[in-house]
C-alpha cells in the first residue's frame, strides 16, 4: 500500500487565494532594518586574527578604554 503524497510545503492552502495578499515588494524594510540593525560585518582578513567574539569584545573594549583616555588628554 502506498501512502498518500504531501502537498508541496510553498504551496497555498486550497483555502487561500494568491490575490488575498496583494503585490510582493522585494527588499520592502531593508531600509528599516538598516538603520535600527546592530549587526556588524567584520572583514574575512580581520576575523582571522580572532578566535570567538569574545576575543573580539575583549579587544573593542580595551580599544574603546584606550581611545577614552587619549581623549581626555586632548581636553586639557
Amino acid at each position: 500500500m502506498r501512502k498518500a503524497k504531501k502537498a508541496a510545503a510553498d504551496e497555498l492552502r486550497p483555502e487561500y487565494r494568491r490575490a488575498d495578499f496583494g503585490a510582493l515588494i522585494r527588499g520592502k524594510y531593508v531600509d528599516r532594518l538598516q538603520t535600527s540593525s546592530n549587526v556588524v560585518v567584520i572583514d574575512p582578513e580581520v576575523t582571522g586574527l580572532f578566535p570567538n567574539a569574545a576575543a573580539v569584545n575583549a579587544a573593542l573594549r580595551s580599544l574603546a578604554e584606550i581611545a577614552k583616555r587619549a581623549g581626555s588628554r586632548r581636553s586639557r
